[in-house]
């Protein structure tokens, strides 16, 4: 297949398919599908939750996620062609996970967000499900897919009798092109598995990178540059900690190596859009005696009339400001009541 872009005079450019493994190493090819969750399926993409996940074999999976039904996903990667291995080490990866709960799945979420940010939360904000998050399955089954440039007979074969069997496994084949003016495309097909598959361009090991200031900022429209920066000019004056994860902050009331998050901050490019997420976890778990603390805190945000409730799986519940406006006394009586909040956690740390 020849491929071809057209140049601003009207003329062909031929892209030349390349050897993937030339100039690029495995890692190359996992940030690739990483960051485009939208290549694997055609009705519903897919979550990442986890790279390079360590199982208890002390291997590591490549790429782990999750779809819009809680179902996980395995995927293997290969920048060349797949040796016979192939399958098996996949096969291996698949019954570790086969056995994880939620609170493991969102413990490598979590890892790798580099946030505490619940998984549950963020699946129904990614996947914008409307129903309860109560009524999704976690993990009750899962799908094991191939990726590479070239899926052996070998591979094929075994796959198309493993699917035969029951098993819900897929192989993808990419092929990749590059231009004279160095620009490069990816175009795949699925050699076994389902047809809906798109084909266009398209404790976890490795972390996505964190987020900092400046660039939460830049991604604020002007309401959430007001109110977050209030919030980073009230964390300066209290001394407050701010721990950056991959999309967002937390901010957080330090106790020796502990840290009590009160509230989570996330810009427009987020699932959870320009909004503050709160809630209660953090506080009951880590304070002994809180409930004063949590009821204040929680009637506070009530009288606030600017969170809506998030029903979270097992009954975690967190609340959510959206800000698509802004008003000045509601900052003023949000930073009031955090003051509040910090300093009883204050006293509750130093009289304990």
């Amino acid at each position: 297949m020849k491929l071809f872009t057209i140049d601003k005079n009207g003329k062909f450019v031929q892209y030349k398919e390349q050897d993937f493994k030339t100039n690029n190493k495995e890692i190359d090819l996992e940030v690739l599908l990483e960051n485009n969750p939208e290549y694997f399926f055609e009705q519903s993409k897919i979550l990442i939750i986890g790279r390079q996940v360590t199982t208890n074999l002390n291997t590591f999976i490549d790429l782990l996620g999750v779809d819009n039904h809680g179902n996980t996903v395995v995927i293997e990667l290969k920048r060349e062609k797949t040796p016979r291995e192939t399958i098996a080490q996949l096969i291996e990866y698949a019954s570790f996970v086969d056995n994880l709960d939620y609170e493991q799945l969102n413990e490598i979420f979590q890892n790798y967000m580099n946030e505490e940010t619940e998984l549950e939360n963020y699946h129904e904000e990614y996947f914008g499900n409307s129903d309860d998050s109560s009524t999704i399955s976690w993990n009750k089954s899962s799908k094991l897919v191939i990726v590479a440039q070239e899926i052996t007979q070998e591979i094929k074969q075994t796959a198309l009798y493993l699917r035969k069997k029951g098993l819900d496994l897929y192989c993808l084949e990419f092929k990749y092109f590059i231009n004279s003016e160095n620009s490069q495309m990816i175009s795949s097909d699925f050699v076994i598995g389902d047809e809906s598959f798109i084909r266009k361009k398209v404790n976890s090991g490795a972390q996505l990178p964190k987020t900092n200031k400046k660039i939460f900022l830049s991604g604020l429209d002007t309401n959430g540059k007001k109110v977050f920066q209030r919030i980073f000019d009230f964390a300066d004056k209290e001394k407050l900690l701010i721990r950056w994860g991959a999309k967002g902050f937390s901010l957080n009331v330090q106790n020796k190596s502990e840290f009590i998050g009160l509230i989570f901050g996330y810009p427009l490019n987020c699932p959870y859009n320009q909004s503050i997420i709160t809630g209660f976890r953090q506080i009951e778990k880590k304070i002994a005696d809180s409930d004063s603390i949590v009821k204040l805190f929680s009637i506070g945000i009530e009288e606030l009339n600017l969170f809506t409730i998030q029903v979270g799986y097992l009954g975690n519940n967190e609340l959510k400001w959206k800000i698509d406006s802004v008003d000045n006394q509601k900052i003023d009586q949000l930073i009031e009541l955090l003051k509040k909040i910090v300093d009883m956690i204050r006293d509750k740390i130093a009289s304990s």
